[in-house]
């Protein structure tokens, strides 16, 4: 049975990034905006190095015929895989996930490098990065995926 979910967004990215790209985020910096209701919701955040952040992609469309299976960023050299095997913006639910550094924080917003979210994406969560739970020790990853990242970062 589909169940409906009601996400609400907590504020919104700035940033000089305003058309899709698909490399060289890593020394893109953002701001995220929170929205008023949140100030002060980030007191403590200036003690870690990197957050996890969470953003709806709203301006990914999602076809199945187009995208259920794919190669990677229409690259010949990778190979078809399904939807659910890639980190690709185009999905059932358009949801990003991304660590990046933190730059500095204030009371309403955060400033971070190598957000891979265009300007006006609205922000779902922020959360710390703990190691505890967000690092896998050898992870196993297909060889194409460190082509595909190449100079993503």
């Amino acid at each position: 049975m589909e169940q409906k979910i009601n996400i609400i967004p907590i504020g919104s990215v700035k940033s000089s990034v305003t058309e899709l790209v698909d490399e060289n985020w890593g020394n893109v910096t953002s701001r995220i905006n929170l929205f008023p209701e949140y100030k002060g919701s980030l007191a403590g955040l200036e003690d870690f190095s990197h957050v996890i952040v969470i953003t709806y992609l709203h301006q990914a469309k999602y076809i199945p015929s187009k995208h259920l299976q794919r190669r990677p960023r229409g690259m010949e050299s990778m190979p078809e895989v399904g939807i659910f095997s890639q980190r690709v913006k185009d999905r059932p639910n358009p949801i990003g996930v991304t660590a990046v550094e933190i730059i500095s924080v204030g009371d309403d917003y955060i400033d971070v490098r190598g957000l891979d979210a265009i300007d006006a994406t609205p922000v779902i969560d922020i959360k710390p990065y703990f190691p505890h739970y967000d690092k896998i020790e050898a992870p196993r990853i297909p060889e194409w995926v460190d082509r595909l990242m190449k100079d993503y970062f």
